[in-house]
């Protein structure tokens, strides 16, 4: 199964990853100023990844593929690592619809 992991950039800003079964980062948060809207990131990524609607998909200038993962309010919660194809990044969606429910987290803040 899956798990979130919360972590502070060099900036003091709190993020998250999703890390799939097999420790792979399926997506990274933006910045967030606060722990409890990081946490608040998380479960809008459980809510909307289920929602097929809310995934963008995008290729970067060098042909690669992203994905964005979208709240109702569209704005971006999480993007995808870039992927060599398309049916790379389809795999790397479901694999957010499949861990991101269940997924644990695990704060790496206060370690």
């Amino acid at each position: 199964m899956g798990k979130f992991i919360i972590s502070k950039r060099t900036n003091d800003d709190f993020q998250f990853n999703l890390k799939a079964g097999n420790g792979q980062v399926i997506l990274t948060s933006q910045g967030y100023s606060s722990k409890s809207s990081c946490e608040n990131g998380i479960e809008s990524v459980r809510i909307n990844s289920q929602d097929e609607s809310k995934f963008e998909k995008n290729t970067a200038k060098d042909n690669r593929w992203y994905f964005n993962l979208k709240a109702g309010n569209g704005q971006i919660i999480g993007s995808s690592q870039m992927y060599e194809s398309e049916n790379g990044m389809d795999n790397g969606i479901e694999s957010v619809k499949n861990n991101a429910p269940g997924a644990s987290v695990e704060d790496e803040t206060n370690l």
